[in-house]
């Protein structure tokens, strides 16, 4: 039904213990996705508790040129290979390439043979694995901001103020909004929150006649979760961000290095090892 690489996948995934993870993974006939929302509904899991031990590295760069803006994000094996000149320099090399040959997806940027052996020189040189992981394109009103050398990078699209601009990038990196507004969200996404919500109130013990009020109330604090123009202002706590732009916002991206990339399980296995070992001393 499932492996104990599939409890430590769960593990690394929520944070949550191994037991834990392993009776979530049996109440859900091993599907890892309803397992997660187990551990939520019962308040367990903890979200991105686990991201700084991710083993992938590289970095998030954004690259401009006039109105034309490249968010890139190009992946390697060590932090010390991401934090060096040479790779810095391939990866503004493909962001400028992005924009000069007018490439707009994947798809696209793969079959072109002068990318590959780009890298493939580059890996050469380096000694490492390269992989340009994604990109996203902009080609009206561009404001970017990295973060952190290159671990979160923010592309931001309006016909906002410089300022202004610059305070809503800083929102989306601090912040980390999936949708604009909250007409945007899914109704599968919704739905889905509501459910777990609704769990999690019944689980805490509430009286079914006021479960559907405290679902209504949790809904509004997960629209400004996850919605940006509902979020309070990073500047101004009293303040949230449709109430302080002074143009549109047309569209954002946000990447932060290594998110969704699977951890190496032999590192994970080292880990939950030496925690029986410490467990029997």
């Amino acid at each position: 039904m499932f492996t104990n690489k599939d409890v430590m996948a769960l593990r690394a995934k929520t944070g949550v213990g191994m037991m834990d993870c392993k009776k979530a993974l049996v109440e859900a006939d091993g599907d890892m996705e309803k397992a997660s929302d187990i551990l939520r509904e019962k308040g367990m899991a903890t979200a991105n508790k686990r991201a700084d031990k991710i083993a992938s590295q590289g970095i998030v760069s954004a690259i401009t040129k006039g109105d034309i803006g490249v968010l890139v994000e190009v992946n390697c094996e060590s932090d010390f290979v991401a934090r060096g000149d040479q790779f810095r320099e391939l990866v503004a090399e493909i962001g400028n390439y992005i924009i000069d040959n007018n490439i707009n997806d994947m798809d696209a940027l793969n079959a072109i043979s002068e990318v590959n052996a780009l890298v493939h020189d580059a890996v050469g040189k380096i000694g490492e694995k390269i992989q340009i992981r994604r990109f996203t394109k902009y080609t009206n009103n561009v404001t970017t901001y990295i973060h952190m050398g290159g671990k979160i990078g923010v592309m931001l699209e309006s016909t906002c103020s410089d300022s202004i601009a610059h305070d809503v990038a800083l929102q989306i990196a601090a912040s980390n909004p999936k949708y604009l507004n909250v007409a945007d969200v899914p109704t599968g996404a919704l739905e889905k929150e509501q459910e777990i919500l609704r769990a999690q109130a019944i689980n805490e013990g509430k009286p079914l006649a006021i479960v559907e009020k405290m679902v209504m109330g949790r809904v509004n604090k997960f629209y400004k979760e996850i919605c940006l123009m509902e979020q309070p202002f990073v500047k101004d706590g009293d303040k949230i961000v449709k109430n302080i732009i002074d143009g549109t916002l047309t569209g954002f991206v946000r990447y932060e290095m290594g998110e969704g990339l699977e951890k190496k399980c032999e590192d994970l296995a080292g880990e939950v090892e030496a925690q029986i070992a410490a467990s029997k001393k």
